[in-house]
């Protein structure tokens, strides 16, 4: 994303017509620690931000990073919107929301907006057939919901829910709540029906479902006509090339002099074509811009910022490898399904890789090799997760190969058990240049032992398809989305758990359908996994929870069930020399940060004094 300062404003705060007091809530939320050291700020100013596409406007709920309940910069959860909530037994949820706490239009925000959600939108089978979302069942049950008073509600299941905490401070969070006062409006039980007849008129929609649908995206954030809790508001409706954003002037967060954030007034998203994004950024017309920049921008961006007012920070990727391969599991044939689930096969591909290589290569030396796993500044690293089987060792993968019985004559292609040559196709998504100098560099080291490795590039949606139908043979995506996990945190992307999972796609469909679609899993080693989240998902005791993340880890190590090559690589991150508390060293993750969001944008403020 890409932010371009105009000149300094006057606060908007004159747009309510109520004093500032009357605009807070009772309790605030105090913000006294700010990322980039440079705060508290200064209030005003507009932003102009590069986006590749006027669907862009979710990222305004990256950017502004408001959560009932959010991750603070240790990663630990606390209250946000809410003032606080009450955890019992794991199952019982009390959540206190703060009391004069108000929508953007300045309607109350209350346990109705709760209500409506769980009543009206969750359990309303127009909207939702299949029923509420799987983070809002345990064993298949929903929590009994209960008001308790205008400012407090309760979700109450029979059993742990460990997954209902962290899916509220989630970059795209489960929003448990709606502007009930306008959506109502919309909804078949309350409105007119000559009313809702004329909305459905005046948006074309057939139905007054796809009406609701339509209109309640508090995700993708681009009706003006919401209310919305976030720092700052749509103002422009798409399709659009200049999309505006204004300051909320109910906004819940001050800081610790009482100046209500957010500091910057109006954020406007001026939407280019993606391909220009680096080459505005590398002439100064950015003042924070990671969206569309890779590393191999960064020459180019470092050298602009000799000409340019901005400055080059490099943040540390967060997934668990830059890239990493996903063999399946449930490919359709049977001799490479079979070569597949033997550890010794996946062990034999990681250990002929040369990461080193890869690294000095392709991210000139900046990243670091690793399997694909945990940082070493989450809480549950150990060293041991990062490099087993992940050194250059072919001498020790030839072994394996030949105990697999891949005859190789001399230095051939080795041949698969059928007598086929033994021919590795990768399939990725994207087709950047760091993906392919990495796996030219892979291909490279495979042919050493023996192995044959193509690579081409295909669409996201046919890639999926193809990996689902057993079709693709080791995909490429990037690795574990949190590497940087704690004990109470899910650790399903270690687990079959969805379709989307690109190694063992078939079993997670299983499980994502409770045994209505996919295949049960029936490998012994993998299913050891399954069983060690179920315990995860009845443990109440940290101290319990922990324990089986370590097993879950040690197990991924040694099994290589996906294969890293390089992990904590570098996002260039442009920022202007003008824009203030933003972080040099950062973290650039979607889960757990939003990217920015972590570092709390509603900070950020404009020096207006000449650049440096």
């Amino acid at each position: 994303m890409a932010w371009v300062t105009r000149p300094l404003a006057q606060t908007s705060d004159t747009t309510s017509p109520l004093p500032q007091a009357q605009r807070l809530p009772a309790v605030p939320s105090v913000v006294s620690t700010f990322a980039g050291g440079d705060g508290p700020g200064r209030p005003g100013g507009t932003i102009e931000v590069l986006a590749g596409s006027d669907r862009e406007t979710r990222m305004m709920t990256l950017l502004g990073y408001t959560r009932l309940i959010a991750f603070g910069p240790d990663l630990t959860l606390r209250p946000d919107i809410l003032e606080s909530y009450v955890v019992e037994e794991g199952r019982r949820f009390t959540f206190r929301l703060r009391p004069g706490h108000r929508w953007s239009d300045g309607h109350p925000f209350t346990a109705e907006d709760f209500r409506y959600w769980w009543e009206d939108v969750a359990n309303n089978r127009d909207l939702n057939p299949n029923g509420p979302t799987v983070e809002m069942l345990v064993d298949g049950r929903p929590p009994a919901f209960e008001v308790i008073d205008a400012q407090t509600v309760r979700f109450t299941w029979h059993a742990p829910n460990p997954y209902f905490l962290e899916a509220q401070a989630r970059a795209l969070p489960l929003f448990i709540y709606r502007p009930a006062h306008y959506l109502r409006q919309f909804h078949v039980r309350y409105a007119q029906p000559a009313a809702l007849r004329a909305a459905m008129q005046r948006y074309q929609t057939s139905d007054w479902a796809s009406l609701h649908h339509r209109l309640d995206q508090m995700y993708v954030n681009d009706n003006p006509d919401m209310p919305s809790l976030l720092p700052w508001v749509p103002r422009t409706r798409p399709p659009s090339t200049r999309l505006v954003f204004e300051r909320n002037v109910y906004y819940h967060r001050i800081d610790e002099r009482g100046v209500q954030l957010p500091y910057i007034d109006r954020v406007i998203l001026n939407v280019v074509a993606p391909s220009v994004i680096p080459l505005k950024a590398g002439t100064g017309e950015a003042d924070l811009q990671t969206s569309y920049l890779k590393f191999d921008n960064y020459t180019y961006l470092k050298k602009g910022s000799n000409s340019f007012p901005f400055e080059v920070y490099l943040w540390e990727t967060g997934t668990g490898s830059e890239l990493a391969l996903y063999p399946n599991f449930n490919h359709a044939d049977p001799v490479l399904r079979k070569l597949f689930r033997d550890a010794r096969f996946r062990r034999a591909l990681s250990l002929s890789i040369d990461r080193e290589e890869i690294n000095e290569a392709v991210f000139l030396g900046l990243a670091h090799p690793s399997n694909n796993t945990v940082r070493p500044d989450s809480a549950l690293y150990r060293r041991e997760y990062g490099e087993k089987w992940a050194t250059f060792d072919p001498q020790q993968a030839n072994r394996l190969l030949d105990e697999l019985g891949l005859v190789r004559r001399g230095r051939d292609i080795r041949l698969r058990p059928d007598g086929r040559p033994l021919e590795l196709v990768v399939e990725m998504s994207g087709d950047t240049k760091e993906q392919a100098d990495v796996l030219s560099l892979i291909a490279s080291t495979w042919r050493q032992v023996g192995i044959k490795m193509v690579y081409r590039n295909q669409s996201r949606d046919l890639l999926r398809q193809r990996v689902t139908a057993g079709q693709t043979m080791i995909a490429v995506w990037a690795g574990v989305e949190n590497a940087m996990p704690t004990a109470t945190s899910s650790p399903r992307e270690f687990v079959p758990a969805t379709q989307g999972d690109l190694q063992w796609p078939r079993w997670g469909l299983y499980r994502e359908s409770n045994g209505k679609a996919g295949e049960p899993c029936d490998q012994p080693e993998v299913q050891r996994l399954i069983d060690l989240l179920g315990k995860w998902e009845r443990a109440t005791d940290e101290a319990d929870q922990r324990a089986i993340w370590h097993e879950l880890l040690a197990a991924h190590a040694d099994q290589q069930f996906t294969i890293g090559v390089i992990a904590r690589s570098q996002q260039p991150v442009v920022v202007s020399r003008r824009l203030r508390n933003v972080p040099r060293k950062g973290i650039y993750s979607w889960h757990p940060g939003a990217y920015f969001g972590i570092y709390r944008p509603d900070t950020f403020w404009l020096d207006g004094d000449r650049p440096r």
